[in-house]
């Protein structure tokens, strides 16, 4: 009888034979800058965690606090009855702190992305999208019925005439929504936020950003790329961000208009219909907005320590692509080196990961570093040292 899983196995000795399978290594313990990992004491060189926030003493007491008096679940979807009264204090302190009419929560910022897009462009519009965009956004744009077009990474004279395209249209889009990374997690380069807010205001488009990799890093005290960029409210239409990240806990939101938020929580099923966050992970991410807004040094030491490793990096002769932010990609080409330098890195000490197909194009693996705030110099010596040895060896310098 034929086995009808048999493609299972087959698929994955595929990957492995082409060395793109992910193979997944245990953290036992905090995700702090030295941590184990496999039951080796590395430096952790590829945590998201960039502000060193999730293990800070504030937000441990509210998250311990809050299950004494919440307990361990919420017992329902947020519609129903999974609404307590952290998710509204959260969803008022996030707002006030983007400096937003309103916020909603979402359970991950995978759910805001594929829960909202296909909500707001349907049959009739235009979404346009960059081509190096999350697959969160590229699933949430594959489930709507909207007419969809992809612009050029970051290039501003292609997505003018993509809009140019639309405007051309008969019978006209009922609405145009461009959707963009602010923060581009595997090149590492920043979206012109600026430049495209006022392509989009004068096509009469709106314009939804991505800021996962954004907040906690830029604009003022960590408040993300429309603050960097010195954008409102009436310039971006849709802010996206997660609390996983530089926030350090779990979980995803958008800030807009308080009509913004009306739509989304009636219309989104990934927030209709799925479970609300534990009360301990609602206040821990309000513990971090405490921290962001009295702790302003953990924003400064981040991008001292990303200052340092990455001209420290480039002297040596390492690519490191178009990096602008604290994720610096060591740029390696070729997938098997790419697996090969993470693992000499890890028996040398450091814990920093390959990214490989499909997460990039095939030609284009890298070892995708990521700084922490918490890091320190001689951390850093370290890990240069470190990567200079190997780099030699494996001939990449």
């Amino acid at each position: 009888m034929r086995d009808p899983t048999s493609f299972l196995k087959k698929e994955y000795q595929d990957l492995v034979d082409q060395s793109l399978d992910w193979r997944i290594a245990k953290l036992q313990g905090a995700s702090t800058p030295w941590c184990n990992v496999d039951g080796k004491r590395v430096l952790m060189f590829c945590s998201n965690n960039y502000l060193s926030l999730s293990n800070h003493p504030h937000m441990k007491e509210l998250a311990k606090r809050a299950v004494d008096t919440h307990g361990v679940g919420s017992g329902s979807v947020r519609p129903i009855a999974g609404t307590m009264d952290l998710h509204l204090e959260l969803e008022e302190r996030l707002a006030k702190f983007k400096g937003r009419p309103a916020s909603l929560v979402y359970q991950t910022g995978f759910a805001a992305n594929s829960g909202l897009i296909p909500q707001l462009a349907g049959k009739g519009d235009l979404i346009i999208s960059d081509e190096l965009n999350h697959g969160s956004i590229i699933d949430g744009v594959r489930l709507t019925s909207a007419d969809r077009a992809i612009f050029k990474h970051c290039d501003i004279d292609d997505l003018a005439l993509k809009l140019e395209e639309a405007e051309r249209k008969d019978p006209a889009y009922r609405r145009i929504l461009i959707i963009t990374d602010g923060v581009f997690s595997m090149d590492e380069d920043m979206a012109p936020l600026d430049r495209m807010a006022k392509l989009a205001k004068d096509h009469g488009a709106m314009l939804y950003v991505d800021d996962a990799h954004g907040e906690g890093v830029l604009g003022e005290g960590g408040r993300g790329i429309v603050s960097h960029f010195g954008l409102g409210h009436n310039d971006v239409q849709v802010e996206m961000g997660t609390f996983s990240k530089a926030f350090g806990v779990v979980g995803g939101h958008v800030s807009g208009s308080q009509d913004l938020k009306n739509f989304a929580l009636n219309k989104s099923r990934t927030w209709l219909l799925s479970g609300s966050h534990p009360p301990a992970v609602a206040a821990a991410c309000i513990g971090a907005i405490d921290v962001l807004e009295n702790e302003p040094q953990h924003v400064r030491n981040l991008w001292k320590r990303t200052d340092r490793f990455r001209k420290a990096m480039r002297d040596l002769g390492f690519d490191t692509g178009r990096s602008v932010t604290p994720i610096i990609p060591v740029m390696v080409g070729d997938s098997a080196k790419a697996k090969r330098l993470s693992e000499r890195l890890y028996q040398e000490g450091i814990f920093a990961l390959p990214i490989v197909f499909p997460m990039v194009a095939k030609d284009k693996a890298r070892i995708r570093t990521i700084m922490n705030a918490a890091l320190t110099d001689e951390d850093l010596d370290f890990a240069v040292g470190k990567f200079e040895m190997i780099g030699r060896e494996l001939g990449i310098i």
